[in-house]
């Protein structure tokens, strides 16, 4: 027998082999049971989650002897001309070749003949969305009533290029990515059926890869298999399709969290300089940063296949920021990565991105300050919640003033012109005490300030600005002054405005000698 590469070797045969889609294998076999078969299915998901597979399944189910039933034998000679191809009863179409108007001209003609041994004749069209507008309105009325003994599968990548008459007339189902702890275990499960040595790593790294898709992850297997032998380890990958390992993206993370860019641009260069892909290093980093603030809010979250020690450093480093630091990282980074699709020199951006990201962990926001201000006065996000004001604080302790004496002092003698003013009676000029400096704040062990920076800064800050009292003026200058006024406005009312009592309105008033009317 000649070879078979591991894709149709290990296709599914039956609804028990179908992985990462119980939504869709649930669904048809209650509706198996309950006999309640719709006359159109559209399977619509990405490339190697099952279109074609769980197809072929239900054509199975319902053309298999005794059927239709759910639970029916792959060995059986019906099922195994199905899964060959080879059915009388079962026509596999290609659309992407078969999508004019002929075709589907002579696909109504052959509708109404009846099955040749199974009960339903099966028509599966892959990738329906190539075929014209022409061809899917030629199709609308057979595809709306169809005779009872024919059943239509429609599949395709793209279902919004699938006219929406033909959509109202299906019933949908949509597979999605098979996640990659399925695609992992699957692969272990083809390596030990196969003999082969496969690291648990390597089979993480090939299910990281695939992006999802199961076949993708499959011929990868393949791949090294060609080129290892019996024994793959996560470095061959890595070499064979230029991915990054778990551990540098740990590495670059743990830089980029510590702020550490010199390390973190060294992790960029080594990468380069082997030959990995940058784009798959950015993705791989956005996801482990995404992995972490998930985790920060929800504990049972996977880890991303980094090791446990090296996920517990990074979720400690991640419990240092708050949640909306580490978004605008993300956010960051996301702006990387749509500028390095279409760059010639993607190492640039993605240097430019991580020197950006660091920056944003350190920079200081409005929000941590009106946090560090809310907290030194009492509030909390509880008390904001909860509608109820703190008791105010008390005010720090000031500066005594003295009594003011019962009876004004006898007004000083004026000094002439050229004299310095004396120094008014009962108070005697000082130096004033050096004022002690607030204790420097301790900084962050990483160049940076840090949250107890702020809080001993809003400390040691009066509540007041402590300004040095004005000089005084001496009585008989202040008494000339007032009887100067009073004899140049003898009868002049005090306007009530405080628009009147600027004092660049007094000084024009007082220049032109004019008064303001009542």
């Amino acid at each position: 027998m000649s070879y078979q590469v591991f894709a149709r070797k290990y296709r599914p045969k039956t609804f028990a082999d179908v992985l990462g889609q119980d939504h869709v294998v649930q669904t048809l076999r209650n509706a198996i049971a309950q006999d309640r078969l719709a006359h159109a299915y559209l399977f619509v998901g990405p490339r190697g989650t099952g279109k074609t597979s769980t197809a072929r399944i239900l054509a199975k189910a319902l053309n298999c002897p005794g059927g239709p039933k759910a639970d029916f034998d792959p060995d059986d000679p019906v099922c195994i001309e199905i899964a060959e191809g080879r059915s009388l009863d079962v026509l596999e179409i290609d659309g992407a070749s078969n999508n004019g108007v002929e075709e589907v001209r002579q696909l109504r003609e052959t509708v109404h003949f009846a099955p040749a041994a199974g009960k339903f004749k099966i028509y599966y069209i892959d990738e329906v969305h190539m075929l014209t507008t022409a061809a899917f309105n030629a199709l609308l009325k057979t595809l709306e009533e169809p005779p009872e003994h024919v059943k239509f599968i429609f599949a395709t990548t793209e279902a919004h290029k699938v006219l929406p008459t033909i959509l109202s007339r299906c019933q949908r189902f949509d597979l999605r990515p098979i996640p990659v702890d399925t695609i992992a275990r699957h692969l272990l499960h083809m390596a030990s059926e196969e003999g082969i040595q496969l690291e648990e790593a390597a089979a993480w790294a090939i299910a990281k890869a695939a992006d999802g898709g199961m076949r993708d992850a499959q011929s990868m297997l393949d791949q090294l298999v060609a080129f290892c032998g019996d024994d793959i380890r996560e470095a061959n990958v890595l070499d064979v399709f230029g991915l990054t390992s778990r551990d540098t993206v740990a590495a670059l993370t743990a830089d980029l969290l510590a702020r550490r860019t010199p390390e973190a641009l060294g992790v960029v260069r080594r990468e380069s300089d082997s030959g990995r892909d940058l784009s798959q290093l950015l993705i791989e980093l956005i996801g482990c940063l995404r992995a972490l603030l998930v985790a920060g809010l929800d504990s049972e979250s996977s880890s991303e296949g980094i090791a446990a020690e090296a996920w517990k450093d990074l979720r400690e480093q991640a419990a240092g920021y708050p949640p909306e630091r580490l978004l605008a990282v993300i956010e960051v980074f996301a702006e990387a990565e749509g500028r390095m699709r279409w760059a010639s020199n993607k190492r640039l951006h993605l240097e430019l991105g991580i020197i950006k990201a660091i920056q944003s962990l350190g920079e200081v926001r409005l929000s941590d300050v009106i946090m560090m201000l809310g907290r030194a006065s009492g509030i909390t996000p509880d008390t904001l919640a909860g509608g109820e004001a703190p008791p105010p604080s008390p005010a720090p302790e000031s500066r005594q003033e003295a009594p003011a004496p019962a009876t004004p002092p006898d007004p000083a003698p004026a000094t002439p012109p050229d004299s310095a003013p004396a120094t008014p009676p009962g108070l005697e000029p000082t130096e004033p005490a050096p004022s002690a400096a607030p204790p420097a704040p301790p900084r962050h062990p990483s160049g940076g300030s840090s949250v107890a920076d702020f809080d001993a800064l809003i400390a040691s800050a009066p509540e007041k600005r402590e300004e040095p009292d004005p000089p005084p003026k001496p009585a008989a200058e202040a008494a000339a002054a007032e009887t100067a006024a009073a004899e140049k406005n003898p009868t002049e009312p005090e306007p009530a405005d405080d628009f009147y009592q600027d004092p660049l309105i007094q000084k024009a008033l007082g220049m032109f000698e004019a008064r303001i009317k009542a």
